[in-house]
């Protein structure tokens, strides 16, 4: 998806120098922390370039949060500044992250002061997308499979799972969510925070 079609790829790259600038980190230290580019960082936070799946894995590990709470935050924001207000969002009405990477599409559920984060995910054939265990950390995970089959990798256990199937995360682990069919899966991925980093 192109930058100037996503409205996310805004609000997700101040997120970004909000978090960092919140830490009082330099690019370099974020890069250093994350893994990821001090130049590939500058283009996110300048809204040059969309960050895939994984990257966002990488830069959401390195400030303590989930992908899940960085999206919320980035969405949960409003263009004046505040945060959207609580009560009924219909679908047509919610904003979409698509990894351009993988194709994975991402749409909160909740919003971004509600007590649990909820998100739709759907996970084209042939995605993968992996996650660090710092990923993970502070958090507590359910992972609903709403439709499809999805192999979640959990450090080196895999999980084979179908339409039903409801996985709780343990310690904090890399993991990576992988649809090895040929048909979409979409899932719900519930989350509750442990304690705030």
């Amino acid at each position: 998806m192109s930058n100037m079609v996503d409205p996310l790829v805004g609000q997700i790259a101040s997120r970004i120098r909000t978090e960092r600038e919140r830490r009082r980190w330099t690019l370099v230290q974020l890069a250093d922390a994350s893994g990821v580019s001090r130049a590939m960082i500058n283009r996110i936070e300048r809204g040059e370039s969309s960050p895939t799946a994984v990257i966002l894995g990488k830069l959401s590990a390195a400030f303590q949060l989930s992908v899940s709470s960085l999206l919320a935050l980035a969405e949960g924001a409003t263009d004046d500044g505040g945060d959207v207000a609580a009560g009924v969002r219909r679908p047509a009405d919610a904003l979409e992250w698509r990894d351009p990477a993988t194709g994975y599409r991402r749409r909160q559920i909740t919003g971004p002061h509600f007590p649990a984060e909820i998100a739709e995910i759907r996970l084209p054939p042939g995605a993968h997308v992996p996650y660090p265990a710092a990923a993970f950390a502070f958090i507590r995970q359910v992972v609903w499979v709403l439709e499809g089959r999805l192999t979640f990798h959990e450090g080196d256990t895999v999980h084979e799972l179908e339409a039903g199937d409801v996985i709780e995360l343990g310690e904090p682990a890399p993991c990576a969510f992988a649809n090895n069919s040929e048909a979409e899966c979409r899932y719900a991925v519930i989350l509750t925070r442990d304690q705030r980093p």
